[in-house]
């Protein structure tokens, strides 16, 4: 049985510069991956780069709230 909370928690990551653009109404969309964190391991956000399919290129994708 586990105790308290689980060490490893699903996040969803978000594109940077799709965020961004989409103020200015320039992107398509918000490209959101998720995956799966150890909390004891990265107690702060994550941030990958990932590959954008809205932006085509390689980009940052930083941890949101759900």
């Amino acid at each position: 049985m586990a105790k308290g909370k689980d060490a490893r928690v699903s996040v969803i990551l978000e594109c940077t510069s799709c965020v961004r653009k989409n103020v200015n109404k320039e992107s398509r969309g918000i490209s959101r991956y998720i995956t799966q964190k150890n909390r004891r391991n990265t107690p702060s956000r994550l941030e990958l780069r990932k590959f954008c399919p809205y932006c085509y290129k390689h980009t940052i994708h930083g941890e949101i709230k759900k």
